[in-house]
């Protein structure tokens, strides 16, 4: 293996999204991670579809893909002696752990923190949960719809106020991962100097919480409640969807120059009563919508796109998820991976979203693996802890 943390081992008790996302993002630098699974059954996303691929007796979940890619797979029953066994000896040469069950599982289990630092003081922990691991409410079970609306995500999202819509991902449970790997390789270098592991913890509440950006600070400071507006930005005009002969287009002026470049090369007066300052412009802001739309109205796409190019005004199409795979750009960034799957043959997978600038290569790895199959790596893992234990 190659990348940043190739000398990194992630045991991942995590299911669903949110912690194995943070794994997958880990295994994506080059980390070796061993996806610990429940015999018969696995991780929950096996069974979450339509859609499923491959044989109809044993259909592979295409959200189970989404989020395991360079992982190996073993079966462990955690409830039997064996099972605890060989995750003490995965916990025993690890450098990161990673679960999101509920509060207090892990300690039934007889995994709590002080037992598994006892067992490796150097182990980095990764603990998600839905809604924090402590507080009135940190025992709740977390699913990132409830989520998105609990922590106030659907509230701004949608096209009113009375209309509230989830992010069409479920972005509790990838911003709770990205947060979460964040945390870990905060922890692995801080290792460096302290010799020891910590605990890291985040939430899909504190994810959300997080991302909330400007609508955070017009609270806490300005103690203005922002709510659902469609597709217009809440502090910029115009900024949002706008409509053309043909379809839809994005633009984003994001300065009063972009706005005078818009508005002179489409015949609008940018200096018009209620539209020469973006103060005013938000004010006004459906007024702003329609005289551009009704100055794209005889433009079909096709042709708008390259005028606001032209007038280097920053703007886009509406893309469907066919259309996004099969661009030439998204390809040319690495975000469409080759790999070979045990069951499925060659495919194609979303690849991770960085790249070093030493290498051509999507993530730190020169090859990536398939999602494992359920199990794949029960007799190569413990032949490797056979290898390392002592003799």
């Amino acid at each position: 293996m190659t990348g940043p943390l190739q000398d990194i081992t992630v045991v991942d008790l995590s299911r669903a999204l949110a912690g194995p996302h943070a794994a997958m993002m880990l295994g994506d630098m080059g980390a070796r991670v061993i996806k610990v699974e429940s015999p018969g059954k696995g991780d929950d996303t096996r069974g979450w579809g339509p859609p499923f691929v491959g044989p109809e007796d044993d259909p592979i979940s295409t959200y189970f893909l989404s989020a395991n890619r360079n992982k190996e797979s073993i079966t462990l029953d955690l409830k039997a002696d064996d099972g605890r066994d060989v995750l003490t000896r995965l916990v025993q040469r690890a450098d990161v752990l990673i679960e999101n069950f509920r509060p207090g599982v892990m300690d039934r289990l007889g995994f709590s923190n002080d037992a598994l630092h006892e067992l490796n003081p150097r182990l980095v922990i990764l603990s998600i949960s839905g809604f924090g691991h402590d507080g009135p409410q940190g025992g709740r079970a977390g699913y990132d719809q409830i989520a998105q609306g609990e922590a106030g995500l659907m509230s701004v999202t949608g096209p009113g106020p009375d209309n509230p819509q989830r992010v069409g991902v479920p972005i509790g449970d990838l911003l709770a991962g990205m947060y979460g790997a964040y945390g870990v390789v905060a922890a692995l270098h801080e290792r460096n100097t302290t010799g020891t592991g910590r605990v890291v913890r985040t939430s899909l509440l504190a994810a959300v919480v997080g991302s909330h950006a400007m609508h955070g600070t017009a609270y806490t400071v300005a103690g203005h409640v922002g709510h659902a507006q469609g597709n217009q930005h809440p502090s910029i005009s115009p900024y949002g969807l706008f409509h053309c002969a043909d379809g839809d287009v994005q633009v984003a002026c994001g300065s009063e120059s972009l706005w005078v470049k818009l508005a002179e090369g489409f015949g609008i007066n940018p200096a018009a009563e209620g539209m020469a300052t973006n103060r005013e412009r938000i004010a006004n802001r459906e007024r702003v919508a329609e005289t551009v739309n009704e100055a794209f109205s005889q433009w079909r796409l096709d042709d708008l796109l390259p005028r606001l190019a032209e007038l280097g005004v920053p703007s886009g199409e509406v893309r469907t998820i066919d259309r996004v795979y099969d661009w030439d750009q998204t390809r040319s960034q690495g975000l469409v991976l080759d790999v070979d799957h045990p069951v499925l043959g060659s495919i194609e997978i979303p690849g991770p979203p960085i790249r070093f600038d030493d290498n051509a290569f999507a993530g730190g790895r020169e090859t990536h693996l398939a999602p494992p199959l359920l199990g794949q790596h029960n007799d190569s893992v413990r032949a490797w802890l056979a290898e390392e234990d002592p003799k």
